[in-house]
């Protein structure tokens, strides 16, 4: 493979890298406000349950995150595995 298409290639591997990272960002977001605002529905058809609800949602968005962070890891390292 010529000089040329070896730095393509890294270049267009860092462009995924980039795109996946906002992607993951994106989507992690769109999840977590999505569990919020049926976790707000929930509690007003249901206020005595408010704690349950609360505490389901606070774990579920924290593993969202979780997944977020590790999508972004992998992310990170496909710019700097050659």
């Amino acid at each position: 493979m010529t000089m040329l298409g070896m730095i393509l290639l890294e270049a267009m591997a860092n462009l995924g890298a980039a795109i996946g990272a906002g992607i993951a960002a994106i989507a992690a977001g769109i999840g977590i406000g999505r569990i919020g605002g049926s976790a707000m529905e929930a509690i007003a058809r249901q206020p005595e349950s408010t704690g349950d609800i609360r505490s389901n949602m606070i774990v579920i968005a924290a593993l969202i995150e979780g997944v977020a962070f590790f999508a972004l890891i992998v992310c990170i390292l496909a710019i700097f595995i050659k």
